[in-house]
């Protein structure tokens, strides 16, 4: 049924804050937020919303706002145990989890245990535990509801042919701001290069994956957990207009797919309001926009981090874990220009070399570990690579 009350981990981001521009007009009661250094804007919203709990989970931030929301009566919280309470312990019936990285893993499955149900902006919950969030899932009876726009046009896709499963998936990708170019062209690329997503607005770190096409393999992983598929059966395609934001085949060969002016509040709001649909304030789809229509297949041989993260998909078990810790390292590393932008993909790619990836039994212990292991790998790969040059 439709979200009573709504606690929102990144609310300050990009997901976040379009959230909150929707839960007045859909009568959410927001119980709870959640952001990382931005405290002037976590502070407004507070003072909107009054919500019960805010977590701050950059040092600085909560220092300020301890002083700073000292009369509204909001508990405040500080850093991943602040996260953990709100996931566990607030009074919402649903978890919105839009924060960015493996850092959204633990307050997933905390929420899952209090039996919250997840509405999921946070892929790399599924792509590090997939299995664990999955299960816990069924155990628990609760929903999971992609928020991804990719994602959620699949689900809604599916609407109706819930018993029947799909042949394929057309799993769709802007193709970022370096669409055409080759590894020549972007061995100078700069970050504010990278930064300039044609399509979206998005945070720094996923605006650099749309570069890489790092974010659709990612994607790639999260879709065969959330639709029971193999690697196989997910078909990435670059359409650079992002009006049609994935399409499912079925057995018959018929395509569905699922249009709309690039906007992040329709499927926020649809996680949100399912399964009703409600009016909303996206614009509607006019001919001219569905006019010049393209798709193509991506350029695996220059976007290196996508064959990687099919290559992990494909091992499966840890794989995915070390591809994913590996990306945040070094996308870390290029925004502080320390590395190039082609050696994100040679990084990601060389953490498939860790020991051990391949074990299917493994718990949040092991990933978490894995993680750090990914990461100091990645780390000593990037001084090689600055070694060579």
């Amino acid at each position: 049924m439709p979200v009573q009350k709504l606690s929102v981990l990144g609310s300050t981001g990009s997901i976040g804050t379009q959230t909150l521009s929707l839960v007045k007009d859909l009568g959410i009661e927001l119980t709870a937020i959640s952001g990382y250094s931005n405290y002037k804007l976590l502070e407004q919203q507070a003072l909107e919303f009054r919500p019960e709990y805010v977590c701050a989970v950059e040092e600085g931030a909560y220092r300020e706002l301890k002083v700073r929301l000292a009369p509204t009566g909001c508990k405040l919280l500080f850093g991943r145990e602040g996260l953990m309470e709100i996931a566990s312990r607030d009074s919402s019936d649903t978890l919105l989890n839009s924060v960015v990285g493996i850092a959204g893993l633990e307050p997933t499955l905390a929420a899952i245990e209090a039996g919250k149900n997840i509405a999921l902006a946070n892929k790399e919950t599924l792509v590090t535990g997939g299995s664990l969030v999955t299960r816990a899932v069924r155990e628990r009876g609760v929903a999971l509801l992609p928020v991804d726009s990719e994602h959620s046009a699949i689900f809604q896709c599916l609407q109706g042919n819930t018993h029947l499963r799909p042949r394929r998936i057309f799993l769709t990708a802007s193709g970022g701001p370096f669409f055409g170019q080759g590894r020549e062209q972007l061995r100078e690329v700069t970050v504010a290069d990278a930064l300039k997503h044609p399509n979206w607005s998005m945070g720094r770190k996923i605006t650099v994956d749309s570069a890489t096409l790092m974010n659709k393999g990612l994607e790639l992983i999260e879709a065969m957990w959330l639709f029971s598929v193999s690697p196989e059966q997910v078909l990435i395609t670059v359409h650079r207009q992002s009006i049609v934001h994935s399409m499912v085949e079925y057995e018959d060969m018929s395509v569905i797919a699922q249009l709309g002016f690039p906007d992040m509040r329709l499927p926020i709001q649809y996680a949100l309001t399912y399964p009703e649909r409600r009016p909303s304030p996206c614009r509607p789809l006019t001919v001219e926009g569905m006019s010049n229509l393209t798709f193509q297949l991506p350029d695996r041989e220059t976007f290196r981090c996508l064959p990687a993260c099919e290559r992990a998909a494909a091992i499966g078990g840890l794989a995915p874990t070390a591809v994913n810790g590996a990306n945040e390292a070094a996308v870390e590393l290029y925004l502080k220009g320390e590395i190039g932008f082609l050696d994100i993909g040679d990084i990601v790619a060389d953490a498939l070399s860790l020991p051990g990836l391949e074990r299917e039994d493994f718990s949040l212990g092991d990933i978490l570990a894995l993680d750090s292991e990914a990461r100091l790998r990645a780390t000593d790969f990037a001084q090689k690579l600055s070694g060579r040059r």
